[in-house]
């Protein structure tokens, strides 16, 4: 499932709303800037057969938070908390995400089963909390 928000202001004098999806599903829209969050590839899939404008692993959790998470939602406020520690030194990284998407919209692409617990839906509210700070 796609989880939707009214978008925050981009700083480029327009709305953007910012998705996530989970990357072995195909697209829903052919519109938006579609970004792979995970550290990892993900398995099964041939890069040249999916459909993405940029893989930024950097912005995946590191393998020792990703190991220690193992997607178990009691663990979700801990692993935003440890998550969001991890993204306040990856700011030249996520401003090049919101560079490169120029306003469109941004599909954070996962490959996690878990549509709620995922480092996308995290990476997600950080994004939106730093715009509306902005």
């Amino acid at each position: 499932d796609v989880f939707l928000t009214c978008g925050p202001y981009n700083g480029l004098g327009s709305i953007m709303t910012i998705l996530t999806e989970r990357i072995y599903l195909a697209p829903r829209t052919g519109r938006g800037f579609r970004v792979l969050v995970d550290r990892l590839w993900p398995r099964g899939l041939r890069k040249d057969a999916v459909r993405i404008d940029l893989w930024l692993k950097e912005l995946g959790p590191s393998d020792a938070l990703r190991a220690w998470f193992q997607l178990d939602p009691a663990r979700w406020p801990e692993f935003k908390k440890r998550y969001f520690q991890e993204l306040a030194g990856k700011t030249e990284s996520i401003e090049r995400l919101l560079a490169q998407a120029r306003g469109r919209d941004i599909i954070l692409l996962y490959s996690a089963h878990d549509q709620r617990f995922n480092q996308a839906v995290a990476l997600k509210e950080h994004i939106e909390k730093s715009l509306a700070r902005a």
